[in-house]
């Protein structure tokens, strides 16, 4: 068989691929899905193997390879993270209102405003919400297949890379959101315990959403 038609059928070696994979994340500006990088690389690949190997690579490195959601990127070291202050913007800070909202749609998504109205108390001003949408920390979801099909809130993968989550089951509490600055000392509306396992939408519960 021609060398160029073996090559077709046989992957790069694993270390060869760490490569690719390396070089495409520190290449791009947003997290990478393994999708992405089955994608790019040449038939035969295996990137989920690969990122296994160049996780364990960068293991006691000054970047770690994590992963966010589906998605996986090159972050500092949370031990180093104090180097580069200097690189940062001023934090800006989110008001009362808008820390509300976030940790309700955080901690009881998917959920209409409607239901973050009843949490609060109060009703939720259409700036909130668009400040929350601008700053790609909340997105839309699912319409409910309920009267007037409200639409949804849930939160980003740009939330769970800010606060180093891998899913929303390990959302941060008070202290977190405190020491990021975008909480004060006030108390917020009992929400600061993530929902149990039961808690969450039984799967036969699918049809109350619209595709």
């Amino acid at each position: 068989m021609d060398p160029a038609e073996l090559s077709l059928f046989s992957a790069p070696p694993m270390g060869e691929q760490e490569r690719m994979v390396e070089a495409v994340l520190f290449a791009s500006s947003e997290p990478v899905t393994l999708f992405d990088l089955q994608r790019r690389m040449p038939q035969g690949c295996d990137p989920a193997e690969a990122l296994a190997h160049l996780r364990r690579r960068y293991e006691g490195r000054g970047v770690h390879l994590v992963q966010i959601g589906p998605a996986f990127a090159f972050r500092t070291a949370p031990d180093l993270g104090h180097l580069m202050l200097k690189e940062t913007v001023e934090t800006r800070k989110l008001s009362r209102a808008a820390i509300e909202t976030l940790a309700i749609v955080a901690y009881h998504q998917p959920v209409t405003r409607a239901e973050i109205e009843e949490i609060r108390g109060v009703a939720v001003s259409r700036g909130t919400v668009d400040q929350l949408l601008e700053l790609n920390w909340i997105r839309l979801g699912r319409r409910r297949m309920t009267p007037g099909r409200p639409v949804t809130f849930v939160v980003t993968e740009t939330f769970l890379d800010h606060f180093g989550l891998e899913s929303a089951r390990d959302l941060p509490g008070l202290k977190e959101l405190r020491a990021a600055g975008l909480l004060d000392s006030r108390p917020l509306p009992d929400m600061t315990a993530a929902p149990d396992e039961d808690d969450s939408a039984p799967s036969d519960q699918s049809d109350l959403f619209e595709d």
